[in-house]
């Protein structure tokens, strides 16, 4: 059976809860709900898997902070002989509007320290990863301030709207493949009304 590692970035503890870089804790904890996975605390993260079509699927919530994202991404990688094009991170994006989502098969850092390490652990930028866009309005913030602060009740709204879809990209991602699955979901971002 095909194995696939999905790994959402975050930090572990109760102050990071709900906040804007936790979201790809919050996509593994919307797909372990729906799909009954019970998480385990094991070495360098909680973990739990399920099977999906012929296709094992393991969820991965790294408990090394999301500075060291990269070391618990590497073991469960090693551990589980999970092959590069099998793992896809989740993560937070500052550069994408929010609750935009774009699938990628590599690309830059982009700022981000959980994928800075994860590139360094790995030794390469060509890794799948689905962007979750964290940004608003507002042009003047402090990064680090902003991106460990918690969703307004109107954000989270909209980021509540986008878990179901993050599920059907991961889902599709392990059946599909990544340009199909990229070519289905990376549209082109609605226009809003003002």
């Amino acid at each position: 059976m095909k194995k696939y590692l999905i790994v959402g970035l975050g930090n572990i503890g109760n102050e990071y809860l709900k906040t804007r870089h936790n979201i790809g804790f919050e996509v593994i904890d919307f797909m372990a709900k729906k799909f009954e996975v019970q998480m385990t605390n094991l070495k360098l993260a909680a973990k739990g898997s399920f099977n999906h079509k012929g296709k094992k699927i393991i969820l991965l919530k790294p408990s090394t902070y999301m500075n060291q994202s990269g070391k618990s991404v590497r073991y469960w990688a090693l551990k589980e002989n999970i092959a590069l094009p099998n793992i896809l991170i989740i993560t937070d994006d500052l550069n994408l509007p929010l609750a935009l989502l774009r699938l990628k098969g590599k690309g830059s850092d982009g700022g981000h320290n959980g994928l800075k390490n994860i590139e360094s652990q790995l030794n390469t930028t060509h890794y799948p990863r689905l962007r979750f866009g964290i940004k608003n309005e507002d042009k003047t913030f402090n990064q680090v301030n902003f991106v460990l602060s918690k969703f307004t009740e109107k954000e989270e709204e909209k980021v509540n709207k986008k878990l179901p879809e993050c599920n059907e990209i991961v889902l599709s991602y392990t059946q599909m493949g990544l340009e199909r699955t990229m070519n289905k979901f990376n549209t082109k971002p609605p226009i809003e009304k003002s």
